[in-house]
């Protein structure tokens, strides 16, 4: 075997696990969540009843398009980034004729945060229970955008290691909606995110790399870019990756100290040149049945859509924003 093919299969053996064992430091642990103390006149705007049927009704339907690996009919259970991700990940499935374990979603729950605001759109955090092959919990973000609209999964997040969450104000359920503006934050909530979106892309190189802890999602994503640099080097070729926070596609919960958990969509865009008139082609499994019968040039684009949940603290404590959890999945695989 040339050096050339033990590079690209080496690369290609990376991806692929990275693709199923994504944030894999997590996998198996257990999240800890802060008790609560504190109490609140308002009244949430559900049950926790309620909330286990609307989940329960949620998580049917995403496992009836599992079974089908077709995603017809999917908008009526899931929207947002969770729709995108799905999408993509039944395409794989119907091309594969597997769905990776990291699409599981556990139907038990161990917390639920219910606003206790009015108006629309409302946001129904739930910490999910890990896996019966011990993935780590979930983070579900259900959405409903109008009052006369169903709750539907707006977004997914796996849960680090050791991760730890914000209080809330009341017991199991109850808590305000955060605002994207919120000025009694070290950040507000969309200025965070648009900041993690440049430490992801720059690495320690981002002029705000000093504002956010370390965490799984920027180890695994550099770790990766470092590996397939080396085997990019060798050919001559380059690779580069552009991270940008979606505007509108951000979702804030109220902690009871202050602070915010926010769960938003960065997208993200990775083209491989390859050198010496050779032509960049899919680099995974995942990557081969998105990028399906397309003909292969020297240059591969693949758009990932990323989703993460950051804990924003209060003005004034002194503390960096922290990534709690994340999710990132290839949609779209392009030569040009």
């Amino acid at each position: 075997m040339s050096g050339r093919s033990r590079v690209m299969r080496t690369f290609a053996a990376f991806l692929a696990c990275a693709s199923i064992i994504g944030l894999a430091g997590c996998d198996g642990q257990t999240p800890l969540v802060a008790s609560t103390t504190s109490s609140s006149e308002s009244s949430p705007d559900l049950t926790g009843a309620q909330e286990k049927a609307i989940r329960k009704r949620i998580l049917k339907g995403i496992d009836s398009a599992n079974s089908s690996r077709d995603s017809t009919g999917l908008d009526s259970f899931m929207s947002g980034p969770a729709l995108a991700i799905r999408t993509s990940e039944l395409a794989i499935a119907k091309a594969t004729g597997e769905l990776d374990p990291k699409t599981t979603i556990p139907s038990g729950g161990v917390q639920t945060v219910i606003p206790t605001n009015s108006g629309w759109p409302r946001s129904v955090f739930t910490i999910t229970t890990t896996t019966k092959d011990q993935q780590s919990k979930r983070l579900l973000v259900l959405r409903q955008d109008s009052a006369r609209g169903n709750y539907r999964l707006w977004a997914v997040a796996r849960l680090f290691e050791g991760a730890q969450m914000p209080k809330f104000a009341i017991p199991s359920i109850g808590s305000s909606l955060g605002d994207v503006d919120d000025s009694g934050l070290v950040m507000t909530p969309e200025t965070a995110v648009e900041r993690y979106a440049d430490v992801l892309q720059n690495g320690t190189g981002s002029d705000y790399a000093t504002q956010f802890s370390d965490d799984y999602f920027r180890q695994d994503l550099t770790t990766l870019a470092k590996t397939v640099q080396k085997g990019m080097e060798q050919n001559k070729g380059t690779q580069s990756q552009t991270f940008t926070a979606v505007r509108d596609a951000i979702t804030v919960m109220r902690s009871s100290d202050g602070g915010d958990l926010v769960v938003a969509r960065i997208d993200s865009e990775w083209v491989r040149k390859a050198g010496e008139g050779r032509q960049s082609l899919p680099a995974s499994d995942a990557e081969k049945a998105l990028f399906g019968s397309g003909k292969a040039t020297s240059t591969m684009k693949v758009s990932y859509v990323n989703v993460v949940a950051l804990y924003v603290p209060p003005a004034g404590s002194g503390k960096q924003v922290v990534a709690v959890g994340a999710e990132r999945q290839p949609v779209s695989v392009k030569a040009s």
